[in-house]
């Protein structure tokens, strides 16, 4: 056994337990340009791996003189954020000569992490070219080679779980303003604004004309509402003071409400089911409904927001 680097090289009589790769004809990959070969999938511990090869070295790495092989989780992108593997592996180079293998691995101890942003593990130096290519070691015999892994999952877990809250710091505040035409011949229960953005999100006004809840039949009820609430990543939360109001087309004695409020994906309208009484809403004397139309206006201020803790 041989221990170097933090990597241990040894011989072993056992045969790779997971995957063989036989490469016939090995001198055709460089002749052919194939720097990087990926094997078919394989599965241990739970997941699927594959073996890569670089048969003059991984160039990115810019190793030279040497084969590197590598292992590498599939299928990676599927993992779920956070997600990570801790692995011990040991890949395997056939002694064709001894009919023995060439085992390198970490040292006893070292686990390699995989997770999305790091799906591939080995060694750069697998074996000097020199080595690899000297008949009487081996390893290369009639242009055929065969390479192996052995895999075994030590542990999984997800990353530390967290959030994120950052307030904002001279908040903007941003304005729509909503032009309801013939309410009496309004016949949904719910009649919503086009999406308007304010900060980076899109957002809509929601108006119940025979009102919603504890507001349904007496009040007309007005809400603020995310257009697009599933397309939030998990765990987002957005705090927002939302101002709406109702404009007196007559006397310019507006009629609003104003609150804070927390908007996530489950979580994604809020306002008021009592917002103004019918009667006053459509009473001649007051300038809310003049010649049956109505100006409904939203402030938005995105005063934080809360995201997964990276």
């Amino acid at each position: 056994m041989d221990s170097k680097d933090g990597i241990t090289r040894c011989i072993s009589d056992s045969s790779p337990a997971h995957y063989v790769v036989k490469v016939q004809s090995f001198s055709l990959l460089t002749k052919n340009s194939i720097e990087r070969y990926e094997s078919g999938e394989f599965q241990a511990g739970g997941y699927k791996w594959k073996l890569v090869l670089h048969p003059n070295g991984n160039k990115k790495n810019n190793v030279k003189d040497h084969v590197s092989l590598y292992l590498a989780l599939d299928e990676a992108t599927l993992l779920q954020p956070g997600w990570q593997i801790y692995v011990n592996f040991r890949l395997f180079l056939h002694d064709q000569n001894k009919d023995n293998y060439l085992v390198v691995q970490d040292v006893i101890g070292n686990e390699r992490r995989f997770h999305k942003l790091k799906a591939e593990w080995g060694f750069d130096q697998f074996i000097p070219l020199k080595d690899f290519n000297d008949g009487s070691k081996g390893y290369l015999v009639d242009d055929t080679c065969a390479f192996g892994a052995e895999v075994f999952v030590c542990r999984e877990k997800s990353k530390d779980k967290g959030e994120s809250l950052v307030m904002v710091k001279d908040a903007i505040t941003y304005k729509h303003i909503w032009e309801v035409t013939n309410f009496s011949k309004l016949v949904s229960e719910c009649c919503v604004s086009k999406p308007f953005n304010a900060g980076n999100y899109k957002w809509n006004m929601k108006l119940y004309p025979k009102g919603k809840g504890d507001g349904l039949g007496s009040y007309l009820s007005l809400y603020l509402a995310l257009a697009e609430p599933t397309t939030l990543p998990q765990g987002s939360r957005i705090y927002a003071q939302i101002l709406l109001r109702i404009l007196d087309q007559k006397q310019a004695k507006h009629h609003f409400g104003k609150a804070n409020y927390w908007f996530s994906a489950s979580n994604h309208e809020n306002g008021s089911s009592r917002f103004i009484l019918l009667s006053n809403f459509t009473s001649q004397y007051l300038g809310y409904l003049v010649k049956d139309n109505c100006t409904v206006e939203a402030e938005v201020t995105i005063l934080g927001m809360v995201g997964a803790l990276s």
